[in-house]
């Protein structure tokens, strides 16, 4: 008990003994910092300086012999026993001309890349191997260390007369350092198993834990943090994409630099230095590269700016595949410079903004980080593979959220240290006991335009509307949810017009045949009104906006009577589709008759197939237990929709064939801008009339001046296409959008500036058909072109549209269009 006790006084004083050390390097002269200089102690233990020329030493043994080195400086050897737990580190150049040495080390460099480049098809695994297979740990904290923290509680003050303490407490630092020293703020694990068989990849989530959650945000599992491969010419790091390092034309976009040579797996490697060469926003870093083979053997990816992120990517060496495997990648983000508040996540990391003051103290959240670890093993190289539903990316298994104990023990890389287990405890208790995912629940359904309330979902779209033909619109409904159950759902609503004085109404019912394909078999009644010559596809995704502005303007509708009968599924590979059986009965609700084959119809009825499709060849799909989940959209989309009547069912009165396409294409550039191409397409063979044409969605209304002619901009619509001017059998449409890097024009007003540029053209068969309605044809072409200047304050924006060419109007202020645009950000 005696030597226990003995034991138990000195234990403090043994923990001072094993400390970190952080410090910087810098050039003696220049006081500049000294980029990935290498950090040697006396054990042999290396670590490389950031991009900034800091580093920290973990678990130092005082006292401890550092060497430091760089290329063209001398070395350094320090005692930790001299000197302070942070160390500002200067290293001389040496004596020989460093001009001398930077040019045939540039050259040589740049070699060396050129080789790497050269060997990519030979060193990367997945064009070298045919297949392999292996299992993966990863564990992602977000956390801070606490001896980072100071953690003291301020100045005390005392009356002098009354002698009474005044007391002036600053304890948030001291709280969050308690709490830090307990717990992590969030902590996550997966344990996944990943095939490849040319040049197919796909994940396996075998399982889940995300501490607070009982069901895990299945979105989180798909957010890419940095790439799977080093070779491909985009690196991604964050969501983002960079040029790559190594990319075909990495020599004209970065400065490389030979800065040392080591071992990694016993053999040798050149570890190259990188950096963009205009010191715009983009990758530097360090790669080592194998100097027998020249592939990559470690490279380290680091950007800076409002976030200051490091991906770092390890290799082992497979001597008789004869190529550099990955086993090991690194993922961190701390806080970097900002003049406003940052958050990530969704908000579940925020970084308070920075003090123009440079000697500002630190608030405790600017020591928070985020930081993730994968782990391979399991590994099997060329393995006999046959890929199941190749077209998932990633597979979440029904189970992976319900592994045991021994699951996670058995496939750890290490076991839980003390900090993660209680973060479990802790975090599962504070989410039940305030109610958060009930909350997160909330907020998504409220960001889709829904008010969860029991088991029924209210549909915030339904509460107000405003058209030219209805005036205000009141209503009510909704939808069931996964409550009132998992395998049925009710939805229905009602609507009243106070100009039209008329109630609409729809009722419906659908149940799930297919949890994997998430295909719902489903049966519907509606009578409502709808603009004329409008264009919906069936498998468009609802949409919710707290303001839709193009149906203030519209005046133009029919009232349908409809019976529907449905199957939507997700079956068809990187798709979803609607199979659709209805009759409609219509009654145009303006002066309008349909004359064919000697009859005039002011009424008619339908009776119609109808498939829509979209198609998203490129886009990346998750399976979860609940359904499938496109996590990564990509472009170009393809959607694809085909009605047909069917002469001779339930009284349909007209024979008529519809076909319309769209393709959307979308570029982001790595310099924050972004191109997007719409072109969409339609035709009607047959008899149709013109409720079911096309109008090619014109916003734009007739008034006497420019000020009147400020309106609201709509989606993807003609802004100075005034309503029912033209109407087409057949039609094709444009639209390029440009938009550049948003404008800092002051602190609170950064307009994003986008050029926009239109056209269309149509014809109209058998004009004759159409009585009691003047309109003009797109036979000419119908083009325009603006600028728009959104989220110029707090959501709203301005733009600007003219209109030129064959059907361009005689007075200039008909032919402009001046628009507000309003994008709410949820944040997100």
């Amino acid at each position: 008990m005696k030597q226990f006790f003995i034991l138990f006084l000195f234990f403090p004083m043994l923990l001072q003994a094993q400390y970190q050390v952080h410090g910087i390097i810098k050039d003696v002269e220049t006081k500049k910092a000294l980029p990935f200089a290498t950090i040697t102690t006396e054990k042999k233990v290396t670590t490389i300086a950031d991009v900034d020329g800091k580093f920290n030493l973990i678990s130092v043994t005082a006292p401890e012999i550092l060497t430091i080195s760089y290329v063209g400086y001398e070395s350094k050897t320090i005692s930790l026993v001299e000197i302070k737990s942070f160390l500002t580190l200067y290293l001389s150049p040496k004596i020989d001309a460093l001009k001398e040495v930077i040019i045939p080390n540039s050259n040589t460099a740049n070699a060396i890349i050129t080789k790497v480049i050269q060997q990519k098809a030979n060193n990367n695994p997945q064009k070298k191997l045919q297949s392999f297979q292996f299992k993966s740990y990863n564990k992602l904290v977000v956390t801070a260390n606490p001896d980072s923290i100071i953690g003291k509680i301020d100045t005390v003050f005392v009356n002098a007369v009354s002698k009474d303490k005044i007391v002036k407490i600053d304890s948030s630092d001291y709280k969050f350092k308690k709490l830090i020293d307990k717990q992590h703020l969030f902590l996550t694990e997966k344990v996944s198993q990943f095939q490849f068989e040319k040049p197919l990849l796909k994940e396996t989530i075998l399982g889940t834990k995300m501490a607070g959650f009982k069901e895990p945000v299945y979105e989180f599992l798909g957010f890419s943090l940095q790439s799977f491969s080093i070779y491909d010419d985009q690196y991604e790091l964050f969501e983002t994409k960079y040029k790559s390092p190594i990319a075909n034309n990495a020599l004209q976009r970065y400065r490389f630099k030979i800065l040392d040579t080591t071992f990694v797996d016993n053999r040798k490697v050149v570890v190259v230095y990188f950096k963009n060469k205009n010191n715009a926003k983009g990758l530097e870093g360090l790669l080592y590269i194998d100097q027998e083979n020249y592939a990559i053997a470690k490279a380290i990816m680091r950007i800076r700016g409002v976030l200051d992120i490091t991906g770092i990517h390890e290799f082992s060496y497979l001597p008789e595949e004869k190529v550099w495997f990955p086993t090991r990648k690194n993922f961190k983000i701390v806080k970097g410079k900002s003049k406003e508040q940052t958050t990530i996540l969704g908000g579940r990391i925020a970084f308070s903004a920075e003090d123009d003051e440079t000697n500002s103290k630190k608030a405790a959240s600017d020591f928070t980080y985020l930081s993730s670890e994968m782990h391979v093993f399991d590994l099997k190289v060329n393995p006999p593979l046959s890929i199941k539903k190749s077209f998932i990316a990633i597979d979440v298994k029904e189970n992976a959220n319900n592994q045991n104990n021994a699951f996670w023990k058995s496939n750890r890389i290490d076991s839980l240290d003390r900090r993660s287990e209680r973060t479990y405890l802790v975090l599962d208790s504070l989410v039940t006991k305030r109610k958060i995912e009930k909350k997160i629940r909330l907020g998504r359904k409220i960001i889709n335009g829904y008010l969860p309330v029991g088991c029924f979902d209210f549909d915030l779209r339904y509460l107000l509307t405003y058209n030219n033909y209805e005036g205000f619109r009141f209503g009510i409904g909704g939808i069931t949810n996964e409550l009132f159950s998992k395998k049925i759902r009710v939805e229905g609503y009602t609507a009243y017009g106070l100009k039209d004085e008329t109630i609409k109404y729809n009722i419906g019912s659908a149940f799930r045949i297919g949890n994997a394909s998430s295909s719902w078999i489903g049966a519907a009644y509606t009578d409502d009104v709808r603009e004329i010559a409008s264009t919906n596809f069936a498998t468009d995704k609802r949409t919710f906006r707290f303001y839709d502005s193009r149906p203030f303007n519209i005046s133009t509708f029919y009232n349908h009577k409809t019976w529907r009968a449905y199957l939507e599924t997700k079956i068809i590979p990187k798709s979803e589709s609607i199979w659709q059986l209805s009759h409609s009965e219509i009654r145009p609700l303006f002066n309008y008759t349909f004359a064919y084959e000697g009859k005039l119809y002011n009424e008619f009825a339908f009776t119609t197939a109808l498939l829509s499709i979209q198609w998203n060849p490129n886009s990346d799909f998750m399976q979860t237990p609940t359904g499938r989940i496109e996590f990564e959209k990509r472009f170009p989309k393809f959607s694809l929709q085909y009605t047909k009547s069917l002469p001779g069912v339930w009284g349909n009165h007209f024979v008529f064939d519809k076909i319309d396409i769209r393709i959307e294409y979308e570029k982001k550039y790595l310099n924050d801008q972004k191109s997007t191409f719409l072109v969409q397409a339609g035709s009607v063979f047959g008899a149709a009339p013109i409720t079911h044409l096309y109008s090619v969605s014109p916003n734009n209304l007739t008034a006497e001046n420019i000020i009147e002619q400020i309106k609201l901009s709509g989606k993807n619509s003609f802004e100075t296409m005034y309503y029912n001017e033209f109407f087409s059998s057949e039609y094709v449409m444009f639209q390029l959008k440009h938009g550049f890097k948003r404008l800092t024009v002051f602190r609170n007003i950064k307009p994003s500036i986008v050029l926009v540029t239109r056209m269309a053209w149509g014809d109209m068969q058998h004009p004759e058909r159409h009585l009691g309605i003047v309109y003009k044809t797109l036979d000419r072409g119908f083009f325009e072109s603006g600028i728009e200047l959104n989220q110029i304050y707090k959501g709203f924006g301005l733009g600007g549209f003219y209109r030129y060419g064959p059907n361009q109007l005689p007075r200039f202020e008909d032919n402009l269009a001046i628009k507000v645009s309003f994008i709410f950000d949820f944040g997100f």
